[in-house]
């Protein structure tokens, strides 16, 4: 062997992918583009305007907090922005620009870096701020007047304002747009919800580059059906209204915050689609998607461990029976 030769030792395992955490973010960044795209469509200025705020939110946030934390900041691997996106689209184009700013603050910089940083994080750093924003909704409505002036005249608002599907359904209103409409383009609600159609494309793009398994949106989307039609209700109409396309398929699977065992991410899944029937059958509908996910997440770490199986080698303890 030759002097110059060098082996260089390290423990296992040993697994290599070409898969980076920058190109995971981006390959979801594009993922998400139909959908954006489809509500910029809808809401012109409107949803330019809210995603421009969370971005830029986001990236100073970002900066601002590894600064105070004293360390290199990593908005070279997309996370900041894409936590910015999520953010802005969980929102309707007309919220106000400054719950905006707040809920990509505390996504960013409380969720995501005061909670472990990247890939450590309990809570969906998105999800984390706009629940956020709605359990602060007295104090953002006292201080609302402050920042009021601040807002741009964007136009007329009137196409905007009507009521979204979701309330339609709860409300019983006969004016309900058809399936077909609702599935393709609808502009009402946050800027997700507009085209269930455009996010299962979004969603078809992360299965096939490998991003997302199949377990935990197929356990939703089938739970609420389920759920729903027992409960007398359209199931296809319930699982196109509100958030739970975006959330089945973006929010639910984020690699941090959800099981990684088969068996896992099924209870996982299911879990939340039970409690999404819930809120939206049994209490506020608003935002029961959010909600339902965020409350999971917390049991993620219980539900790795009674399914996660044994480890090689690893003998059971012996019980008495007497």
């Amino acid at each position: 062997m030759s002097t110059t030769e060098k082996l260089v030792f390290s423990s296992s395992p040993h697994l290599k992918d070409k898969v980076s955490v920058p190109s995971a973010m981006r390959d979801v960044f594009i993922a998400l583009m139909p959908v954006t795209a489809a509500a910029i469509y809808f809401f012109r200025l409107y949803a330019v305007f809210t995603i421009a705020v969370a971005l830029i939110t986001a990236v100073l946030t970002e900066l601002l907090f590894s600064r105070l934390m004293g360390k290199k900041h990593s908005l070279y691997d997309w996370s900041a922005l894409l936590t910015g996106l999520f953010v802005a689209l969980l929102f309707p184009a007309t919220a106000a620009w400054w719950t905006v700013a707040i809920a990509t603050f505390i996504a960013v910089g409380i969720a995501k870096e005061l909670m472990g940083g990247l890939g450590w994080n309990l809570f969906n750093p998105a999800l984390f701020g706009r629940v956020a924003v709605i359990l602060l909704a007295p104090w953002l409505a006292y201080v609302s007047g402050w920042f009021a002036p601040l807002a741009p005249n964007l136009g007329p608002v009137d196409t905007l304002t009507q009521a979204t599907p979701l309330a339609m359904l709860q409300s019983g209103s006969a004016d309900l747009p058809s399936l077909g409409r609702l599935f393709v383009g609808f502009p009402a609600g946050a800027l997700s919800e507009v085209s269930p159609l455009l996010v299962l494309i979004g969603a078809a793009y992360l299965f096939y580059r490998g991003h997302i398994n199949w377990r935990i949106p197929a356990s939703i989307l089938g739970t609420v059906m389920v759920l729903s039609a027992i409960l007398g209700h359209n199931p296809v109409y319930q699982i196109c209204t509100g958030g739970i396309m975006i959330g089945a398929f973006f929010m639910a699977t984020d690699w941090v915050t959800s099981p990684f065992t088969g068996r896992g991410k099924l209870i996982f899944g299911a879990a939340i689609g039970v409690l999404i029937v819930v809120f939206r059958f049994g209490l506020a509908p608003t935002e029961g998607v959010a909600f339902s996910i965020l409350i999971m997440n917390a049991f993620v770490p219980l539900i790795n461990r009674k399914t996660t199986h044994p480890q090689f080698g690893h003998v059971r303890k012996a019980v008495a029976v007497e």
